[in-house]
């Protein structure tokens, strides 16, 4: 994209960081950066303020923000008014969320209050050398009596696949500026637009027929079922290294941008932890914010089961995944392809949840559990050989799509390879949709 300049934000004023109006291939973006020159990066209050502008300024115009953060922090030497300026910025991007995308690329530290910043935002690309935490690492030691380097404590490995607030990583400061664009792409200018429509790409050569293996047991990655449905090489996966469990991304199907969250057999046998759950709820209000279509593709047995999760609050993560699906207003379909048990399927945009369609593959299992631990707690007083018939009969009766149709539940069961053609015909169809919004100022979501 030919980049231009066309209005800076405080030009003349001093200080770490520099806001302008730029302009990306006719497209328009309110453009924040650091400039880690002096003190690297701190920040002023005349930066927290500037920033809060130039947030203000994308709110009020429907413009997307992009925040290019490098900072130590905030400015000691300021005090008190450092600390509020950086409050302005933060109050001026919760006001443009759900409303205007904010990105934010980190390029180098984001050290105490700025790094918050970052869990404000829809999308994060991180620079290999970056860092980010709350308490550096000389307070980390004087705490816990634990020596740390700065990539240990919020490095790009750290941030990328154990805490989940960076999405993706660019090999240099071009490349998280091109990460940007490259996701910026897929999304409208506003809550008030939608998604640019762009020619329609040609379908993967992948056998989705193929896709299932005859074991019910066997793994499959769940990655090679998207490429089958989506345009060729249009898939963007979001976090792909944090609870790689859940797939989710933005992909385009018949040119249309739709998001899409997918259980991964091939990790954990697709079950859902905390992880998973925070990371399905947060695409999805990202997509429902936004006006992107949504496809679930669901193949999982459960939530992950134990005690150390349990006491962690699987419920009420759990929930949040429910909450964020029930909440949406946008088209949604989901596609089961083969284990749908218990809680975990209804969380799964099951029909329940209020999708708009629910497709099933024929290998499809539609069951409050499996059959092993179905007969497990009905026949556990009968012997092995009696308990190995009832599982066979369990498995014939219950784990099919088809007592699912039946009773509305599933609205078609189709082959695999039907897939493609059937979710874009759809998403054609679900376009027009229109919800009533509720009468409230918002809903007290599990967070």
């Amino acid at each position: 994209m030919i980049e231009t300049t066309l209005i800076p934000i405080q030009a003349a004023s001093t200080g770490s960081t520099r806001a302008e109006l730029r302009e990306f291939g006719g497209r328009r973006v309110m453009w924040v950066s650091s400039r880690p020159t002096t003190r690297r990066g701190a920040l002023a209050e005349q930066d927290g303020l500037r920033i809060a502008q130039a947030a203000k300024l994308a709110n009020r115009n429907g413009l997307p923000l992009v925040l290019e953060l490098s900072t130590s922090g905030a400015k000691i030497t300021d005090g008190v008014p450092a600390l509020a300026g950086w409050g302005a910025a933060a109050h001026a991007l919760t006001a443009c969320s759900g409303r205007v995308p904010i990105l934010i690329g980190l390029t180098g530290p984001a050290v105490s209050g700025p790094a918050l910043l970052l869990g404000i935002a829809d999308y994060v690309a991180i620079a290999p050398d970056a860092f980010a935490f709350l308490s550096g690492a000389q307070a980390v030691a004087e705490f816990t009596g634990v020596s740390v380097g700065n990539q240990d404590l919020g490095g790009a490995d750290v941030l990328l696949s154990k805490s989940g607030v960076a999405f993706q990583r660019a090999p240099d400061r071009r490349g998280v500026e091109e990460a940007l664009l490259r996701f910026l792409d897929y999304l409208p200018d506003s809550t008030d637009a939608l998604p640019v429509r762009v020619a329609p790409g040609d379908p993967a050569e992948i056998d989705l027929d193929a896709i299932i293996p005859a074991s019910p047991t066997a793994a499959y990655d769940v990655r090679n079922a998207i490429a089958g449905i989506l345009d060729a090489g249009s898939f963007l996966e979001l976090r792909a290294s944090w609870a790689n469990q859940l797939v989710v991304g933005l992909g385009r199907v018949e040119g249309r941008t739709i998001g899409v969250v997918a259980n991964q057999p091939m990790i954990m046998a697709g079950t859902l932890d905390i992880a998973a759950a925070q990371k399905g709820a947060r695409f999805v209000r990202l997509c429902d914010s936004f006006n992107i279509p949504l496809l679930t593709i669901v193949d999982t047995p459960g939530f992950l089961p134990g005690k150390d999760i349990e006491w962690r609050g699987m419920i009420r993560h759990g929930a949040e995944l429910a909450f964020s699906y029930a909440a949406c207003s946008i088209p949604r379909i989901c596609l089961i392809t083969r284990k749908a048990y218990g809680g975990a399927y209804i969380v799964m945009d099951s029909k329940g949840m209020g999708n708009d369609l629910t497709f099933a593959w024929p290998s499809a299992e539609i069951a409050v559990m499996g059959s092993q631990g179905a007969v497990e707690i009905l026949f556990r007083r009968e012997d092995a050989g009696k308990r190995a018939l009832r599982r066979q009969q369990y498995e014939h009766t219950y784990l099919s799509p088809w007592i699912a149709a039946e009773r509305g539940y599933v609205d078609m069961v189709i082959e695999p390879g039907e897939s493609r053609a059937r979710i874009a015909a759809a998403f054609d169809m679900l376009i027009t949709k229109k919800e009533r919004l509720r009468p409230a100022k918002h809903a007290n979501s599990p967070l």
